[in-house]
Protein backbone atom coordinates (compact mmCIF):
# COMPACT_ATOMS: atom_id res chain seq x y z
CA UNK A 1 0.00 0.00 0.00
CA UNK A 2 0.75 3.27 -0.93
CA UNK A 3 2.37 5.55 1.98
CA UNK A 4 -0.75 8.53 2.59
CA UNK A 5 -0.33 11.92 0.91
CA UNK A 6 0.63 15.05 2.65
CA UNK A 7 1.54 17.97 0.85
CA UNK A 8 3.95 19.07 3.57
CA UNK A 9 6.14 15.54 2.06
CA UNK A 10 5.96 17.44 -0.99
CA UNK A 11 10.11 19.04 -0.77
CA UNK A 12 11.19 20.16 -4.47
CA UNK A 13 8.66 22.11 -5.55
CA UNK A 14 6.84 24.83 -3.53
CA UNK A 15 3.21 24.61 -2.42
CA UNK A 16 1.10 27.70 -4.00
CA UNK A 17 -2.04 26.47 -3.61
CA UNK A 18 -4.21 24.62 -1.16
CA UNK A 19 -7.89 23.84 -2.23
CA UNK A 20 -10.63 22.26 -0.98
CA UNK A 21 -9.00 18.91 -2.17
CA UNK A 22 -6.33 19.53 -4.01
CA UNK A 23 -2.71 20.95 -3.63
CA UNK A 24 -0.73 22.74 -6.05
CA UNK A 25 2.99 22.80 -6.37
CA UNK A 26 4.49 25.66 -8.78
CA UNK A 27 7.09 23.80 -11.18
CA UNK A 28 8.79 26.79 -12.85
CA UNK A 29 6.95 29.54 -14.26
CA UNK A 30 5.03 27.46 -16.61
CA UNK A 31 3.76 24.38 -14.90
CA UNK A 32 1.77 23.11 -12.01
CA UNK A 33 1.65 20.06 -10.00
CA UNK A 34 -1.51 19.06 -9.05
CA UNK A 35 -2.23 16.68 -6.38
CA UNK A 36 -5.58 15.23 -5.68
CA UNK A 37 -5.96 14.27 -1.75
CA UNK A 38 -8.26 11.75 -0.34
CA UNK A 39 -9.81 15.49 1.53
CA UNK A 40 -13.92 15.60 1.14
CA UNK A 41 -15.27 19.03 0.79
CA UNK A 42 -19.07 19.18 1.61
CA UNK A 43 -21.47 22.57 1.68
CA UNK A 44 -18.05 24.07 0.84
CA UNK A 45 -16.63 22.71 4.28
CA UNK A 46 -13.74 20.42 4.43
CA UNK A 47 -14.51 17.32 6.17
CA UNK A 48 -12.28 16.30 8.71
CA UNK A 49 -12.12 12.60 7.63
CA UNK A 50 -10.89 11.81 4.28
CA UNK A 51 -12.05 9.15 2.03
CA UNK A 52 -9.43 6.65 1.41
CA UNK A 53 -8.18 6.92 -2.38
CA UNK A 54 -10.42 8.85 -2.88
CA UNK A 55 -8.35 11.18 -5.03
CA UNK A 56 -6.61 8.30 -6.88
CA UNK A 57 -10.40 7.69 -8.32
CA UNK A 58 -10.27 11.66 -8.94
CA UNK A 59 -7.47 11.92 -10.94
CA UNK A 60 -7.98 8.64 -13.31
CA UNK A 61 -11.92 9.53 -14.17
CA UNK A 62 -10.77 13.10 -14.56
CA UNK A 63 -7.70 11.69 -16.66
CA UNK A 64 -10.14 9.31 -18.77
CA UNK A 65 -12.64 12.61 -19.60
CA UNK A 66 -9.56 14.37 -20.64
CA UNK A 67 -8.95 11.83 -23.05
CA UNK A 68 -12.68 11.47 -24.17
CA UNK A 69 -13.25 15.45 -24.55
CA UNK A 70 -10.29 16.61 -26.27
CA UNK A 71 -12.08 17.25 -29.56
CA UNK A 72 -14.64 19.61 -27.98
CA UNK A 73 -11.70 22.07 -26.14
CA UNK A 74 -8.38 21.91 -25.37
CA UNK A 75 -7.32 20.89 -21.47
CA UNK A 76 -4.51 21.66 -19.44
CA UNK A 77 -2.47 18.68 -19.77
CA UNK A 78 0.84 18.76 -20.77
CA UNK A 79 3.91 16.53 -21.82
CA UNK A 80 5.82 16.64 -18.14
CA UNK A 81 5.18 13.36 -15.80
CA UNK A 82 5.59 13.40 -12.15
CA UNK A 83 8.78 11.84 -11.53
CA UNK A 84 10.04 14.86 -14.22
CA UNK A 85 9.48 17.32 -11.42
CA UNK A 86 9.58 14.73 -8.10
CA UNK A 87 12.69 12.15 -7.72
CA UNK A 88 12.39 11.56 -3.73
CA UNK A 89 11.34 8.06 -3.60
CA UNK A 90 8.80 7.82 -0.26
CA UNK A 91 7.22 11.15 -2.25
CA UNK A 92 6.55 9.48 -5.39
CA UNK A 93 4.90 6.19 -3.71
CA UNK A 94 2.63 8.79 -1.71
CA UNK A 95 1.87 10.24 -5.40
CA UNK A 96 1.47 7.92 -7.25
CA UNK A 97 -2.02 7.90 -9.33
CA UNK A 98 -3.00 11.10 -7.75
CA UNK A 99 -1.15 13.97 -9.59
CA UNK A 100 -0.24 15.09 -12.35
CA UNK A 101 1.53 17.86 -14.25
CA UNK A 102 -0.37 20.42 -16.23
CA UNK A 103 0.22 23.52 -17.75
CA UNK A 104 -0.45 26.82 -16.09
CA UNK A 105 -2.82 28.44 -16.69
CA UNK A 106 -5.14 32.09 -15.82
CA UNK A 107 -8.33 30.82 -13.96
CA UNK A 108 -11.57 32.39 -14.79
CA UNK A 109 -13.18 33.79 -11.77
CA UNK A 110 -16.25 31.33 -12.06
CA UNK A 111 -17.39 27.42 -11.72
CA UNK A 112 -19.50 26.60 -15.27
CA UNK A 113 -22.52 24.72 -13.69
CA UNK A 114 -24.40 22.87 -16.57
CA UNK A 115 -28.06 21.11 -15.04
CA UNK A 116 -29.73 18.49 -17.01
CA UNK A 117 -31.96 17.89 -13.94
CA UNK A 118 -33.50 20.10 -10.90
CA UNK A 119 -31.72 19.35 -7.98
CA UNK A 120 -29.48 20.46 -5.25
CA UNK A 121 -29.32 24.18 -5.17
CA UNK A 122 -30.97 24.23 -8.54
CA UNK A 123 -34.36 23.07 -6.65
CA UNK A 124 -34.04 25.43 -3.82
CA UNK A 125 -34.09 28.54 -6.30
CA UNK A 126 -36.81 26.92 -8.59
CA UNK A 127 -38.94 26.85 -5.30
CA UNK A 128 -38.44 30.42 -4.47
CA UNK A 129 -38.34 32.12 -7.67
CA UNK A 130 -39.76 29.68 -10.38
CA UNK A 131 -36.17 30.12 -11.84
CA UNK A 132 -32.08 29.40 -11.91
CA UNK A 133 -29.65 31.68 -12.13
CA UNK A 134 -32.62 34.32 -13.93
CA UNK A 135 -33.32 31.36 -16.27
CA UNK A 136 -37.35 31.03 -16.21
CA UNK A 137 -38.46 27.39 -15.64
CA UNK A 138 -42.10 25.67 -16.51
CA UNK A 139 -44.46 25.77 -13.49
CA UNK A 140 -45.11 22.18 -12.09
CA UNK A 141 -41.32 20.87 -11.72
CA UNK A 142 -40.38 18.73 -9.32
CA UNK A 143 -37.37 17.68 -7.25
CA UNK A 144 -35.08 15.84 -9.71
CA UNK A 145 -36.96 16.54 -12.72
CA UNK A 146 -35.70 16.47 -16.22
CA UNK A 147 -35.32 19.58 -17.68
CA UNK A 148 -36.87 21.06 -20.86
CA UNK A 149 -33.57 21.38 -22.12
CA UNK A 150 -29.90 21.43 -20.63
CA UNK A 151 -28.77 25.02 -18.52
CA UNK A 152 -26.14 26.72 -18.21
CA UNK A 153 -26.41 28.44 -14.26
CA UNK A 154 -23.08 29.29 -13.31
CA UNK A 155 -21.98 30.09 -9.49
CA UNK A 156 -19.22 32.74 -8.19
CA UNK A 157 -15.96 31.17 -7.00
CA UNK A 158 -15.87 31.82 -3.26
CA UNK A 159 -13.18 31.88 -1.19
CA UNK A 160 -12.52 28.84 1.47
CA UNK A 161 -15.04 28.68 4.02
CA UNK A 162 -18.06 30.53 2.04
CA UNK A 163 -20.10 29.33 -0.12
CA UNK A 164 -20.35 29.65 -3.84
CA UNK A 165 -23.14 31.38 -5.03
CA UNK A 166 -25.63 31.08 -8.11
CA UNK A 167 -25.06 34.30 -10.64
CA UNK A 168 -26.50 34.94 -14.03
CA UNK A 169 -25.28 34.65 -17.22
CA UNK A 170 -25.19 38.78 -17.51
CA UNK A 171 -22.74 38.55 -14.21
CA UNK A 172 -20.67 35.85 -16.14
CA UNK A 173 -20.56 38.89 -19.08
CA UNK A 174 -19.45 41.41 -16.56
CA UNK A 175 -16.44 39.44 -14.96
CA UNK A 176 -15.32 37.97 -18.15
CA UNK A 177 -16.98 39.92 -21.26
CA UNK A 178 -19.39 38.58 -23.89
CA UNK A 179 -16.97 36.66 -26.01
CA UNK A 180 -15.41 34.35 -23.33
CA UNK A 181 -19.06 34.42 -21.70
CA UNK A 182 -20.82 32.78 -25.19
CA UNK A 183 -17.60 30.53 -25.19
CA UNK A 184 -18.01 29.06 -21.67
CA UNK A 185 -21.37 28.36 -22.38
CA UNK A 186 -21.60 26.54 -25.55
CA UNK A 187 -18.46 25.12 -24.78
CA UNK A 188 -20.23 23.84 -20.95
CA UNK A 189 -23.06 22.83 -22.72
CA UNK A 190 -21.41 20.46 -25.31
CA UNK A 191 -18.94 18.67 -22.74
CA UNK A 192 -22.03 17.91 -20.52
CA UNK A 193 -24.22 16.38 -23.10
CA UNK A 194 -21.43 14.26 -24.85
CA UNK A 195 -20.47 12.98 -21.47
CA UNK A 196 -24.59 12.52 -20.40
CA UNK A 197 -24.59 9.81 -23.66
CA UNK A 198 -21.73 8.23 -22.75
CA UNK A 199 -23.23 7.61 -19.21
CA UNK A 200 -26.50 7.34 -19.88
CA UNK A 201 -25.39 4.22 -22.00
CA UNK A 202 -24.16 2.64 -19.35
CA UNK A 203 -26.62 3.06 -16.75
CA UNK A 204 -26.06 6.51 -15.19
CA UNK A 205 -28.03 9.84 -15.47
CA UNK A 206 -25.62 12.91 -14.97
CA UNK A 207 -27.95 15.33 -13.07
CA UNK A 208 -25.47 18.22 -13.40
CA UNK A 209 -21.61 18.90 -13.50
CA UNK A 210 -19.70 22.00 -12.90
CA UNK A 211 -16.59 22.84 -15.07
CA UNK A 212 -13.41 25.07 -14.37
CA UNK A 213 -11.32 26.67 -17.54
CA UNK A 214 -8.82 28.73 -17.72
CA UNK A 215 -6.77 30.66 -20.32
CA UNK A 216 -3.45 29.55 -21.35
CA UNK A 217 -0.38 31.99 -22.20
CA UNK A 218 -2.35 32.81 -26.38
CA UNK A 219 -5.30 33.47 -24.70
CA UNK A 220 -7.23 30.35 -25.42
CA UNK A 221 -9.96 28.56 -23.49
CA UNK A 222 -8.69 25.59 -21.71
CA UNK A 223 -10.63 22.81 -19.39
CA UNK A 224 -8.39 22.46 -16.09
CA UNK A 225 -8.87 21.04 -12.72
CA UNK A 226 -10.99 18.31 -12.16
CA UNK A 227 -13.34 16.85 -15.09
CA UNK A 228 -16.82 14.75 -14.14
CA UNK A 229 -15.88 13.44 -11.16
CA UNK A 230 -17.89 12.00 -7.76
CA UNK A 231 -16.52 15.71 -6.75
CA UNK A 232 -18.16 17.84 -9.25
CA UNK A 233 -21.18 16.30 -10.41
CA UNK A 234 -24.37 14.31 -9.54
CA UNK A 235 -24.75 10.91 -10.76
CA UNK A 236 -27.52 8.77 -10.65
CA UNK A 237 -28.70 4.97 -11.03
CA UNK A 238 -30.83 5.20 -14.27
CA UNK A 239 -32.73 2.21 -13.12
CA UNK A 240 -33.38 3.90 -9.34
CA UNK A 241 -34.02 7.23 -11.08
CA UNK A 242 -37.54 8.63 -9.60
CA UNK A 243 -39.17 12.23 -9.95
CA UNK A 244 -39.81 13.44 -6.33
CA UNK A 245 -36.87 12.70 -4.36
CA UNK A 246 -33.54 12.76 -4.17
CA UNK A 247 -32.40 10.03 -6.01
CA UNK A 248 -29.74 7.80 -5.04
CA UNK A 249 -26.36 8.43 -6.11
CA UNK A 250 -22.69 7.70 -7.33
CA UNK A 251 -21.35 10.34 -5.60
CA UNK A 252 -20.74 12.64 -2.76
CA UNK A 253 -24.16 13.78 -2.36
CA UNK A 254 -24.59 10.61 0.23
CA UNK A 255 -22.42 12.18 2.93
CA UNK A 256 -24.57 15.70 1.92
CA UNK A 257 -27.62 14.02 2.67
CA UNK A 258 -26.22 12.56 5.74
CA UNK A 259 -24.96 16.00 7.02
CA UNK A 260 -28.38 17.69 6.19
CA UNK A 261 -29.45 15.21 9.33
CA UNK A 262 -27.28 16.77 11.50
CA UNK A 263 -27.84 19.88 13.61
CA UNK A 264 -24.98 21.51 11.66
CA UNK A 265 -24.86 25.05 10.59
CA UNK A 266 -22.74 24.52 7.27
CA UNK A 267 -19.85 26.42 8.48
CA UNK A 268 -16.43 25.29 9.95
CA UNK A 269 -15.55 22.86 11.31
CA UNK A 270 -17.13 20.40 9.80
CA UNK A 271 -18.59 16.97 11.31
CA UNK A 272 -17.00 13.88 12.17
CA UNK A 273 -18.01 10.85 10.09
CA UNK A 274 -19.08 8.29 10.83
CA UNK A 275 -17.03 4.95 9.54
CA UNK A 276 -20.21 3.41 7.76
CA UNK A 277 -20.38 6.58 5.84
CA UNK A 278 -16.73 6.58 5.21
CA UNK A 279 -16.89 2.89 3.51
CA UNK A 280 -20.17 3.73 1.85
CA UNK A 281 -19.02 6.51 0.44
CA UNK A 282 -15.56 5.39 -1.01
CA UNK A 283 -17.55 2.41 -2.20
CA UNK A 284 -19.57 5.17 -4.25
CA UNK A 285 -16.73 6.26 -5.69
CA UNK A 286 -14.78 3.47 -6.68
CA UNK A 287 -18.08 2.23 -8.35
CA UNK A 288 -19.16 5.22 -10.72
CA UNK A 289 -15.28 5.03 -11.88
CA UNK A 290 -16.14 1.34 -12.60
CA UNK A 291 -18.88 1.90 -14.37
CA UNK A 292 -17.83 4.88 -15.88
CA UNK A 293 -14.75 3.75 -17.50
CA UNK A 294 -15.33 0.14 -18.09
Amino acid sequence: MNPQYNASMIKEVPLVHQGKVRDSFAVGDDHLLIVASDRLSAFDVVLPDPIPRKGIILTQLSEFWFDHTAHIVANHRSDMTVSDVITDEGALAALEGRAVVVKRLKPLPLEAVVRGYLIGSGWKDYQRTGSVCGIELPEGLQQASRLPGVIFTPSSKAQAGHHDENIDFDQVVDLVGRDLADQVRKVSIELYEYASRHALGRGVIIADTKFEFGLDEDGHLRLMDEVLTPDSSRFWPADKYKVGISPPSFDKQFVRDYLETLDWDKKPPGPVLPEEIIKATAASYRQASHILTE
